[in-house]
């Protein structure tokens, strides 16, 4: 049965962030430079050859600004300077320089929704007085009288909740001593909303785009880019939002809290359930205030040369919506989270790519794809669950332990998929080398907010954020290298290193045999999968080309199929083997076997067929 026409607007783009692959580092994790078990900008440095030889077009930078780290970066204390955690300016700089050197773009994040509470502005906030203009750059508001015409303010402005579990408002002590105004924060306690309304806020973020791209950057990853704006009068909100959808299922009590941590929930009746952030419509995510503030930011990107970029992290849906902040006068891209949420299931994976590509279309801009990110369990691991289709919010050692065979062969087939597919390709770091989730990390080793402020009931992101493994037989496999005693890793000649620290995270067992060395240059192997598909989509010219869907597409039988350009993609999401079709070659598959030996598309498996 033939399949009606898709729109491909990529295949007209001829702008480098249109069909790049972009590499996410999260530079805490990476590669360690000086031994002190946190990745840092030098180690990044070190392992660019690693990155050119995987054939990615750009480098996304997760935060490396100064920062009191208690949301591992994205509490950002000054945006102009490097955090020593991960080096200095001129370490910034000599990355950059050396990307460019070989030939990779470089992105890095922006943090436009909140600050961190030790940003100087937000210190000065709480120093001064309410209704002052230093308070005006944040979310201050009075709060409610418990007793009704009592001033005492007792009671949180409104309703909200924080996305990191608890209450959205925290109350500060005025100069006095007494109680004062709530300020709001939609994250952690630590970070602070700024005040979109406010002209110095709307200025100062100019300014802070305007000093990265004067050093050379690429573009920009906009952080919550759906926030920022807040209905006005900040009405009440039953729901409770969620950056990332989630199930239920992993917020039950199955999880013992690991005692009161401040701003927790509360309300032990109610888990802290993920749900879309528009059902019901939320007043402080994806208002149409947010549009005004792109289109600013894309004329100052505009003078420029360089074909700078904008990508948004926006959790919208449906998909038209999401298509709104790619108009061709705000952001060149938007993260497709559709795509991600689809999971391993051929009708909803076909669903998301066709409405993805038609919502892109319709504004002239590509579509993204993406599988895993630092905010979500990694595919790996998604997809070894015995239902391949779900969302966790993190998982650990009392939930679920997914089949780790079978995920990694399904993560490398829809790898396949994704690599395919017309537009831009997102690569979280260490998904080419296979790598899982830590489900089994243990509760004392966990950083992220999330888990203390819903105490336990979320377990967090801590488990994909674990330091790669660079080398099998090294201590921390190879994640940190020996320093000198003065702290750096050149070390004068004659002089004695110390041991490296243990990795920030500790890493698990299955580390060791997925670490890059033991699967550099080995056939067969996911490092050596993703340089192949790398290699032939950029030779096949897949990220600028035509998207059809195959004669053979059966969705409903678990087999997706299209043809992009000359190549014919085949991906058996169902339970029996399905034939290749008369007339085609295999070019490459995702099992680890010859191509020239597949006749038949197995379970699991994707295959690019030329003719």
């Amino acid at each position: 049965m033939p399949h009606p026409p898709v729109p491909t607007p990529a295949s007209g783009i001829g702008s480098w962030w249109a069909s790049a692959v972009v590499y996410q580092v999260y530079p805490r994790s990476f590669a360690d430079a000086n031994g002190d078990g946190m990745g840092d900008l030098r180690g990044i440095a070190a392992r660019l050859p690693y990155l050119e030889q995987l054939g990615v077009d750009a480098i996304w930078l997760s935060p490396f600004y100064k920062s009191p780290q208690a949301d591992g970066g994205y509490d950002v204390a000054d945006y102009r300077q490097v955090d020593p955690l991960f080096g200095t300016l001129a370490d910034f700089d000599a990355l950059l320089q050396n990307a460019h050197g070989r030939g990779l773009k470089v992105i890095v994040d922006l943090v436009p929704n909140h600050t961190s509470d030790e940003h100087a502005w937000f210190r000065q906030a709480l120093a001064a007085a309410p209704g002052t203009a230093e308070r005006d750059r944040y979310m201050f508001r009075p709060g409610k009288d418990e007793v009704a015409g009592s001033g005492d303010g007792n009671l949180a402005p409104n309703n909200w909740k924080s996305i990191f579990g608890g209450p959205a408002w925290s109350r500060v002590t005025e100069q006095d001593g007494k109680p004062g105004e709530w300020y709001l924060h939609l994250f952690d306690t630590k970070q602070p909303d700024l005040n979109w309304e406010n002209a110095e806020v709307r200025e100062e973020m100019r300014a802070v785009i305007r000093f990265w791209l004067d050093r050379g950057v690429d573009g920009f990853r906009v952080d919550v880019a759906h926030g920022m704006v807040k209905e006005a009068g900040l009405p009440d909100w039953e729901g409770v939002a969620a950056m990332v959808e989630g199930t239920a299922e992993t917020a039950d009590k199955r999880h013992t809290p690991p005692g009161d941590a401040p701003g927790a929930h509360t309300d032990s009746q109610e888990p802290h359930r993920a749900v879309s952030p528009l059902y019901p419509p939320s007043p402080f995510f994806d208002q149409d205030g947010v549009h005004e503030i792109y289109r600013d930011w894309h004329k100052v990107l505009a003078g420029y040369d360089g074909d700078r970029m904008m990508v948004a992290e926006a959790w919208v849906e449906p998909a038209e919506r999401l298509a709104r902040y790619v108009r061709r006068d705000e952001m060149q891209q938007a993260f497709n989270f559709d795509f991600l949420l689809a999971g391993w299931d051929a009708e909803r994976m076909a669903e998301a790519i066709e409405d993805s590509l038609k919502a892109a279309a319709s504004v002239g801009a590509p579509s993204t794809w993406v599988l895993s990110n630092h905010d979500t369990v990694r595919h790996t691991t998604r997809f070894g669950l015995k239902d391949p289709t779900t969302f966790p919010k993190g998982l650990g050692a009392r939930d679920e332990q997914p089949d780790a065979a079978l995920g990694l062969a399904r993560a490398r087939a829809a790898t396949l998929v994704s690599l395919a597919l017309p537009g831009s390709s997102y690569i979280y770091q260490g998904e080419e080398l296979g790598l899982p989730e830590h489900t089994t990390l243990p509760d004392e080793a966990r950083q992220d907010p999330t888990f203390f402020r819903t105490k336990g009931a979320e377990i967090g992101r801590d488990g994909c954020r674990v330091p790669l493994p660079w080398k099998a037989s090294e201590p921390g496999y190879g994640f940190s290298v020996a320093s000198g005693p003065d702290g750096n890793d050149d070390g004068a000649a004659g002089s004695a290193h110390r041991q490296p620290a243990a990795p920030w995270l500790p890493q698990p067992e299955s580390f060791r045999v997925l670490a890059a060395d033991r699967q550099d240059g080995v056939e067969g192997s996911t490092l050596e999968l993703y340089r192949s598909a790398l290699a032939f989509r950029s030779g096949q010219g897949l990220g600028s080309g035509d998207f059809r869907w195959a004669d053979v597409h059966q969705p409903d039988r678990g087999v997706l199929a299209f043809h992009n350009r000359d190549i014919l993609v085949m991906s058996n999401l169902g339970p029996t083997a399905v034939p290749v079709p008369p007339g085609h070659v295999v070019a490459m598959t995702s099992t680890p076997v010859a191509a020239a030996d597949v006749t038949e598309v197995p379970p699991n498996c994707t295959v690019y067929l030329t003719t």
